[in-house]
């Protein structure tokens, strides 16, 4: 057998997992709901080792090993063999919302869980392996042990803000269904100290090893159940004035429909569309770090295809296969399924901005605009004026190419329009000073306006052809523009509106650089070909060539690798089940059967042509009805009641963790980029805000040259738990190096705010001192004139004089024993006459002598001189040992 033992953070509490290995095709796991404390856990664990030793040598065998440590269990897994389980065994901390902590997994373990007694082999199964192993889970996935990385954070505060009178009802209606005698012991004594917990099910769409933990779903705990998202996540400190503003960027990829770039085009018949990604900021104030007490804002906006039946041949060895609709459409069908689930999750308005051609010698891009401005004409006839879909078609590679417009000042009209309709979440009312001074452009915010803050209705749906670059781009603009507004809810600035060229966008412009590339390694197979920079047209000439570098880099993985990825994905994500007697993956001519479920066995319902959206979401609009509290919602929702100070709701001590032996190198927060290091000019006369417009050569480091940088950073940490693994060519853009600080750029700082003083003596020559001290321009941003005026003169001269007769003591006493030095510095005479208050009277601390012994142990120790061990220093690290580690 396998046990499984599960723990809190804490190791107070324990779960154990009992994995039968008898059966060589059927999972066979036992749970039994216990909470054990250490002690008992222990007591066994240890039971378990003495029963199962040999006869032969018990002393010396052992009965239970340990086979392997994890942070988490991704899923089971079976493909025609037995069941393999995989582990998390490293983890990378990205992100911290509010206290509650977002890792990367950074390294996996598959283990086969049948004995080889009873191991049936099949010949095929190592393909198999081989083939499911080829989904990198190592390269951005993440997941959170308290957070729920599905939804946004608005659902996530919305579910927490339902009424104390629902939850006591949920209670008791969970308690009646599912009893369980562990599960809710001792609450009924704990009288008014309880606290309701709400755990929600998680978004499917947006779970990646769903499948692989469907098989245990109904049989373990819930607390064994850790879903994780695929994507990208990254975190930022913006420091205004000493206050840390944390500036977080999570994309979801949806699991529905996914794969590589041409080989996934359009939708499927569920209208779950290729490329699909939620990308979500939030800005919150690290100063305060609970939710119910911080200030905390997120904007949310989504990139897919063109939600329609289309696709492009890659047979005929084209950089730009044309495009293809497959089937025709007339009455949208999938077009209004992805637009329902839209308006389910976001609810209204749904903004489209078309980035794709309009303009063509050959028609090839503007084939999709044309059937997507016919499906959006189509619904919106059925839907309520106020609530229609708003279409915006921009042909940005027009403008781009134009010498005559500014691509992204037309962005940046398009991004205000459509952060006025939508509005962004802030989970605190307007402030005080907002309401004194409105502002015009405050006044016009959409969304919706409740008693504790705003709540974002609607949302902007960006695509091109690929979503990839002009995508990136665009949301970026969005973003940025959101990013203003989100700022001056929350207080910080007095106008919603940011410049280029400040550290704030700087920031927030190499997050969404890495944000574009990892997805775009994602999807594309290469990093972004058009940047920021490049629409700004201020990219570098050496920029060329790295964007051709990136386009055969896309080519060829298209053309020879994406085939291999689209079946790993397949695979992984159960599309594929890999069954005796039918055919085998690698034999399928294509997975268009197994992605569109209408093509195998026909629906028994048909979907209405006219009132295409489900049942209640038109009444609850522009409300997502997701968020709505009904009977339908509250299903989802797992009520819990906890004692107030019981382990699992303390934030305090989930994120100070003050049972753990903390290192500055390991801590997060300083290892995260930094506005004020990373970005802010180093002279110390410089205007410290990061809203302050800087010129190009003022910069703390350039966003283009941010990749080297870091390669040389990564190399020179000293700890491996802060810093991120030496980037390959696939890392290099993606966020598993997004939080390495930068110390070239820290040694830089270091030497200019600590400025050398050399010690001379007064008769040495003043030249020594004219090469260490800077000049007065560098260190105070101003020239002092060289002479002061007499009047200054006077007045320092007085000032002088006054000290001096303030110390009263007699120099030649000064020249005293080095071995007396310490007693003159203790007992100091009080020169004043107000004893109380005087600085230099200093009372002696008074130590004991087992102190100055291990005082001095530890001096002689740092020379090298170690003390022999005794029996008792034996004994305490013997009983460290055992209660850490066995």
């Amino acid at each position: 057998r396998y046990f499984l033992v599960g723990s809190n953070p804490a190791e107070t509490k324990y779960r154990v997992l009992k994995i039968d290995r008898t059966e060589p095709r059927d999972l066979v796991i036992i749970d039994d709901k216990h909470v054990y404390t250490q002690q008992e856990v222990r007591e066994l664990l240890g039971r378990l080792d003495l029963g199962n030793r040999t006869k032969i040598a018990q002393k010396g065998s052992s009965g239970l090993s340990r086979a392997v440590s994890a942070f988490g269990v991704v899923g089971f897994v079976r493909f025609l063999e037995g069941y393999y389980i995989v582990l998390i065994t490293k983890r990378r901390k990205m992100a911290d919302i509010g206290g509650h902590a977002i890792y990367k997994i950074e390294d996996t373990n598959m283990i086969y869980i049948p004995n080889d007694s009873v191991r049936v082999t099949h010949p095929d199964e190592a393909r198999y392996l081989r083939i499911f192993q080829n989904v990198d889970l190592s390269s951005n996935f993440y997941f959170s042990y308290s957070y729920d990385l599905s939804h946004s954070l608005q659902y996530n505060l919305t579910v927490l803000r339902m009424p104390l009178e629902t939850l006591k009802t949920e209670t008791t209606q969970t308690r009646q269904e599912s009893f369980d005698i562990f599960e809710d012991e001792g609450l009924s004594t704990q009288g008014g100290s309880g606290v309701f917990g709400i755990c929600s099910k998680p978004y499917e769409k947006y779970v990646w090893n769903g499948k692989l933990l469907e098989v245990v779903k109904n049989t373990v705990h819930r607390d064994w159940l850790l879903y994780i998202i695929h994507g990208f996540c990254g975190q930022s400190k913006l420091l205004i004035y000493g206050r840390p503003i944390y500036v977080t960027l999570i994309a979801r990829r949806s699991s529905k429909f996914a794969g590589t770039r041409f080989l996934k085009r359009g939708s499927n018949c569920e209208g779950d569309v290729a490329n699909e990604v939620e990308t979500e900021q939030i800005l919150y104030d690290a100063s305060v770090m609970s939710f119910s007490a911080g200030s905390y804002s997120s904007y949310v906006q989504v990139r897919g295809s063109v939600p329609l039946y289309w696709s492009q041949d890659i047979s005929t060895m084209m950089p730009k296969p044309p495009i293809t609709l497959d089937q025709a459409d007339p009455f949208a069908h999938v077009a209004a399924l992805h637009f329902d689930q839209m308006l389910q999750r976001f609810g209204s308005p749904i903004i489209i901005l078309n980035l794709v051609k309009e303009r063509e010698k050959r028609k090839h891009e503007r084939i999709l605009s044309e059937e997507l401005v016919a499906a959006v004409r189509y619904l919106n006839q059925f839907l309520p004026p106020e609530h229609a879909i708003i279409y915006i078609p921009w042909d940005m590679a027009k403008y781009t190419k134009s010498k005559l417009c500014n691509v992204l000042d037309r962005l940046n009209v398009i991004a205000e329009s459509v952060v006025k309709k939508t509005g962004f979440f802030v989970n605190r009312p307007d402030s005080y000073c907002s309401i004194l001074r409105p502002d015009e452009k405050w006044n016009e915010l959409g969304g919706c306006v409740v008693s504790t803050g705003r709540l974002q209705t609607g949302v902007l749906r960006t695509n091109c052809v690929d979503c990839l670059d002009r995508t990136n781009t665009a949301q970026f603009m969005v973003g940025k523009c959101a990013l203003a507004y989100q700022l001056y809810s929350l207080g910080l600035i007095d106008k919603p509106n940011l410049q280029f060229d400040t550290d704030a966008v700087r920031l927030f412009e190499e997050l969404y650089e890495d944000h574009g590339d990892t997805l775009s390694l994602q999807y594309g197979g290469s990093q972004l070909v058009h940047r920021v920079k490049t629409y700004r047209k201020i990219a570098p000439w050496t920029q060329h060539s790295k964007d051709i570098m990136q386009t055969l880099s896309r080519y060829y993985s298209n053309a020879f690798s994406d085939a291999d990825r689209q079946d790993s994905i397949n695979l992984f994500l159960g599309v594929f089940k890999p069954t005796e007697g039918k055919p085998h993956l690698w034999e399928l001519p294509t997975d268009f059967y197994l992605h569109h479920k209408n093509t195998l066995s026909l629906s028994q319902t048909r979907r209405s042509y006219t009132y295409w959206w489900t049942t209640g979401v038109l009444k609850h609009l522009p409300l997502p009805f997701d968020e709505v509290t009904c009977a339908e919602n509250r299903r989802k929702l797992t009520v819990k009641k906890f004692h107030k100070y019981e382990e699992e709701i303390d934030i305090h001590n989930e994120f100070f963790r003050p049972y753990e032996l903390s290192s500055f190198d390991e801590t997060f927060c300083l290892a995260m980029t930094n506005s004020t290091r990373d970005f802010m000019p180093k002279n110390v006369g410089i205007d410290p805000s990061p809203f302050t417009v800087r010129k190009p050569d003022e910069t703390g480091k350039s966003v283009l040259g941010n990749k080297s940088n870091r390669e040389e950073t990564v190399l020179q940490r000293k700890t491996a738990a802060s810093a991120p693994p030496p980037p390959s060519e696939e890392a290099v853009s993606s966020s598993s190096e997004d939080d390495s600080g930068t110390d070239k750029e820290d040694e830089g700082a270091v030497s200019q705010r600590s400025t050398p003083v050399k010690v001379t003596d007064t008769g040495d020559n003043t030249k020594n001192t004219e090469n260490v001290v800077q000049s007065t321009k560098d260190v105070y941003g101003i020239n002092l004139s060289d002479v002061p005026s007499e009047d200054d003169l006077t007045i320092y001269t007085r000032f002088v004089q006054l000290g001096q007769s303030q110390h009263k003591q007699d120099k030649s006493s000064q020249q005293f024993c080095s071995k007396h030095h310490l007693d003159r510095v203790i007992n100091l005479i009080p020169i004043s006459s107000f004893s109380q208050d005087n600085i230099y009277e200093v009372q002696p601390p008074r130590v004991d002598r087992k102190s100055i012994e291990i005082f001095h142990a530890h001096i002689q120790a740092g020379r090298g001189n170690m003390q022999p061990l005794g029996k008792d220093d034996f004994l305490m690290y013997r009983e460290y040992i055992r209660n850490r580690y066995m």
